[in-house]
């Protein structure tokens, strides 16, 4: 599956649909937090996300429902991998070091991850 880019705005709503995973407008417009954007422009939005294939429509009568097609599991691992072939040169070990020397992580926090897995 080909995972195509998304805008900042997108991404926002995407957060919010991959939690409702199917749904309508109106969930969308209820669900959405204050301040809730224009119903036109959700819209515009979804039918972007349809477009790019992160969205699939299903009619029921006079509207539309909503399905996520892309979980975000896989849009984490499409970014993570954008992210380490453009700024780390695809090295799983200069982004460690830069996760470390940012204090994003710790030998802690690996630790209790490998105690996990073993």
């Amino acid at each position: 599956m080909k995972i195509n880019h998304l805008t900042s705005a997108e991404e926002n709503l995407m957060k919010l649909f991959w939690k409702l995973e199917s749904f309508y407008l109106k969930d969308i417009m209820e669900q959405h937090p204050e301040p809730k954007p224009h119903q036109n422009t959700v819209s515009t939005y979804l039918k972007i996300l349809v477009e790019k294939g992160y969205l699939s429509t299903e009619k029921e009568g006079r509207i539309f429902k909503y399905t996520v097609l892309v979980p975000l599991e896989e849009y984490r691992k499409f970014l993570l991998k954008e992210i380490s072939h453009h700024f780390f040169n695809d090295s799983g070990k200069e982004i460690l070091e830069f996760l470390f020397n940012e204090n994003l992580i710790s030998q802690e926090d690996l630790r209790g991850y490998f105690d996990l897995k073993n």
